[in-house]
């Protein structure tokens, strides 16, 4: 699959957009017109520069406003057509993209549209060069794919074709199987954008909140599938715009977007697979196709307070298990949750969650689908007889490792020496994994997980937080073992304002553990007593139940299948512990606790703001 990225998707200098798409691995780029009138080089230079770095100039963008205009302003617009078929000939670029009137058109008659456009590729003709005609999605009298088909049909020009941008089609939810209708040697031209499911406007949708292929709720592999079954294989291009990525550094954002183009074809050959049409010309090769990861099999905190984590843990019932044989780390564990201990180091000052291991079921073609999906590798420092580890380098910066799935516990346990078998335990595994992502990082973060491990993405939710809205996104294992939720903190907001990072427990017995624990000293996060008065009203609780969730500081949630109990342990610099227990199917994780949680949190950090009758 030939691929290509719009320069709007970037940010920088043109020059930079150039660098950073090749250093991605894309095979070209569009260019955008501002790029190019706010550009020191010429065209020929710019033309040069792309072919020494290897990049085609695919397609020269926008030019709007043309068809179904009065006499007198198409002549005007043939004008400004030649102008630039000029300068894509100094390019070197052979298609323009011309997007549906939105401003200028007087009339929705397609006959008169056809024939304007019949016109434009007389004049494209004179240049050796081809129109992509587009539907927009807010065109003012064309704002529909299969009517731009329907206009290119009728105009019956061989420079004139049409460009398929899947946010014009999926954002009106407009089917995109007539797509199979139209002749692929009639689609000149093919973009690709992802997006959040969202109720407004089309037009700010599309300004603000496109994303790239796998970060979003659109069918995209069902779209290109269609696509391909046309005979089209010409370049699939990006073109998103959105305020994040024009602001994030470029190389690592065109490394995204490469990323979710390889996602993106995984996903498209298994739509086209079994039964690929003969007509297929386009080349879309799966990944090494993994099994979602069984379990966690570690977590790692890395910790500038690392007495105060020790203790933490201790006081809900983990046992130190060792320090490594060779390393500065140390393994606490309590049935199958296992967390190792690291200190924190000058690139990271707080404490924080520095990586997670998964068991799989093959750790190197874990990697493999891995090094395919362009993500960079972490070497473990390991002698030879240590277990062998496979590690990437997650978006947010964290080490991701894989091990090998395997009843009991994993053979690099062993190096951190033997433990006695101790009991019985009341917290029995890692539940999930809740990471808080820099704002340049959630999306691209979103997408490791789906597609490297193979996670499937829940909807995104928001939570009110003193500081703002928090952005939260769930990832999970199909069985609900492995779960990770990642957090966007508002912009605004510091690391003293909010907590969103922890590790949250599955336990058998919350209101046991909350006892036992209190009993070694432990002290949670306090929640206020109109919480319970609120749980006391909207569900019907026991009172000495009520009593207990009270006295121990246990919060409560309730749906159609079962109950959630869970605690929080205060902070220990940006890392706090959460123990859960989910009764008889529960699948959820108290949502509507979340903004009491963060309330509390925040509180405990600004004990002023709660002060009374100043």
């Amino acid at each position: 699959m030939r691929t290509s990225i719009a320069t709007v998707c970037l940010s920088g200098t043109l020059d930079e957009k150039l660098d950073a798409a090749r250093a991605a691995g894309f095979d070209g780029v569009e260019i955008f017109e501002p790029d190019l009138v706010a550009s020191p080089r010429t065209p020929e230079d710019i033309r040069e520069r792309a072919d020494d770095l290897g990049l085609t100039l695919d397609l020269y963008q926008p030019f709007r406003d043309f068809e179904g205009v009065r006499p007198d302003l198409l002549a005007r617009n043939l004008r400004r057509a030649s102008a630039k078929f000029r300068l894509m000939k100094r390019l070197g670029i052979d298609t323009m993209l011309l997007c549906s009137n939105v401003a200028t058109a007087l009339s929705a008659d397609e006959q008169l549209a056809a024939s304007q456009l019949r016109v434009l590729g007389d004049l494209a003709e004179e240049f050796g060069v081809r129109v992509a005609y587009e539907a927009l999605a807010w065109g003012r009298f064309v704002d529909d794919y299969e009517q731009a088909a329907r206009i290119v049909r009728l105009t019956d020009h061989p420079r004139i074709g049409v460009c398929l941008d899947s946010f014009h089609i999926l954002s009106r939810a407009h089917s995109p199987e007539a797509i199979e209708a139209i002749p692929g040697d009639r689609i000149f031209f093919v973009q690709v954008a992802d997006a959040p499911q969202l109720s407004m406007d089309v037009l700010p949708w599309s300004r603000h909140h496109r994303l790239f292929p796998g970060e979003g709720d659109f069918d995209l592999a069902a779209f290109l599938g269609h696509v391909a079954r046309t005979g089209y294989d010409g370049p699939v291009s990006l073109e998103i715009f959105n305020d994040t990525f024009r602001q994030a550094d470029a190389r690592t954002t065109a490394v995204e977007a490469r990323r979710s183009l390889r996602w993106l074809e995984h996903e498209t050959a298994r739509w086209l697979s079994p039964g690929a049409s003969p007509t297929v010309r386009m080349t879309v090769s799966p990944l090494p196709e993994v099994a979602q990861p069984a379990q966690f099999e570690y977590v790692e905190l890395r910790a500038s307070e690392l007495e105060d984590m020790r203790t933490l843990l201790r006081e809900l019932g983990f046992r130190d298990h060792g320090e490594h044989r060779t390393k500065s780390v140390e393994l606490w564990t309590q049935g199958a949750a296992r967390i190792i201990l690291s200190p924190a180091d000058q690139s990271a000052a707080r404490s924080a969650v520095a990586g997670i291991g998964f068991s799989v079921v093959d750790p190197a073609r874990s990697r493999s689908r891995a090094m395919d999906l362009f993500v960079p590798e972490v070497a473990r420092d390991a002698r030879a007889e240590d277990e062998p580890l496979v590690g990437v380098r997650a978006p947010d910066g964290s080490e991701v490792f894989f091990g090998l799935a395997r009843q009991g516990d994993p053979a690099w346990v062993t190096e951190f020496g033997e433990a006695e078998e101790c009991g019985p335990y009341l917290i029995e595994r890692v539940d999930h994994v809740n990471l808080a992502q820099p704002w340049q990082h959630f999306d691209a973060g979103v997408l490791f997980f789906r597609s490297v491990l193979h996670l499937e993405a829940q909807p995104s939710t928001e939570v009110a937080a003193p500081v703002g809205l928090v952005r939260s996104q769930v990832l999970r294992s199909s069985d609900g073992v492995v779960r990770i939720a990642l957090n966007l903190v508002p912009s605004e907001a510091d690391d003293e304002a909010i907590l969103p990072q922890h590790v949250a427990f599955a336990s058998t017995d919350v209101l046991g553990l909350a006892r036992a624990a209190r009993a070694r000293g432990f002290q949670p996060l306090d929640i206020p007593a109109n919480y319970y008065d609120d749980i006391a009203a909207r569900f019907d609780i026991p009172a000495d139940l009520l009593a207990e969730l009270k006295d121990l500081n246990v919060m409560y949630d309730r749906d159609d299948a079962g109950e959630f109990l869970h605690f929080y342990t205060r902070a220990v610099g940006f890392v706090f512990l959460e123990v859960i227990e989910r009764r008889s199917g529960y699948e959820g994780y108290g949502a509507l606790n979340a903004p009491v949680r963060l309330t509390a949190q925040y509180s405990r950090r600004h004990p002023a703001t709660e002060a009374v009758g100043a």
